[in-house]
């Protein structure tokens, strides 16, 4: 890859934004981690508790000529609920907020726009919030590519990401691997 960028995105279980990003052309890497909380170097164990403040997220490379900032914020909000407040489907709790870390001012610009174009096809009922990039903290090992593995005996995974990888193929047929 000529050209490199980041993202940083959380919506929901990380399991399931990873295994979308990972099918998006001109991405290169997923990972997935803790961001926008208090607690240093959180575990899997106390991001779930919901007392560290931090969301289960994703750092996602891209190559920017391949694919833009704003595209990828276009399939992140068109493959999640961005309306559900601190949840996503049965998952409750901050932890499983729909919220934005933009790496740089150009990247906040184009996170507001992202929601309002969102906010356009969801009657102004986005609740996707737009946070500072603190630190990133990578999830525990067998949480990367867990889709690609483990995900796969998983009944939760088995119910939940089919779907989001179904509406990623149908509403961006042009962004798929």
């Amino acid at each position: 890859m000529s050209n490199s960028e980041q993202a940083i995105i959380a919506g929901g279980c990380f399991w399931c934004t990873e295994a979308v990003f990972r099918d998006v052309i001109g991405v290169s890497e997923v990972e997935s981690g803790y961001i926008g909380g208090h607690a240093a170097n959180p575990t899997y164990k106390e991001v779930c508790s919901g007392a560290t403040g931090h969301a289960e997220g994703i750092r996602v490379t891209y190559d920017p000529e391949v694919i833009s900032y704003a595209e990828m914020l276009d399939v992140f909000l068109g493959t999640h609920d961005p309306t559900q407040l601190n949840r996503q489907g049965n998952d409750v709790g901050t932890q499983y907020r729909s919220a934005i870390f933009p790496l740089d001012d150009t990247q906040r610009a184009e996170a507001e726009a992202a929601i309002e174009r969102a906010n356009q096809s969801h009657e102004g009922n986005v609740v996707t919030t737009i946070e500072e990039a603190i630190t990133w903290y990578p999830a525990e090992d067998y949480h990367q590519e867990y889709w690609d593995g483990e995900g796969q005996r998983n009944p939760y995974c088995m119910a939940t990401i089919p779907p989001k990888l179904l509406k990623l193929r149908k509403s961006f047929q042009n962004k798929v691997k």
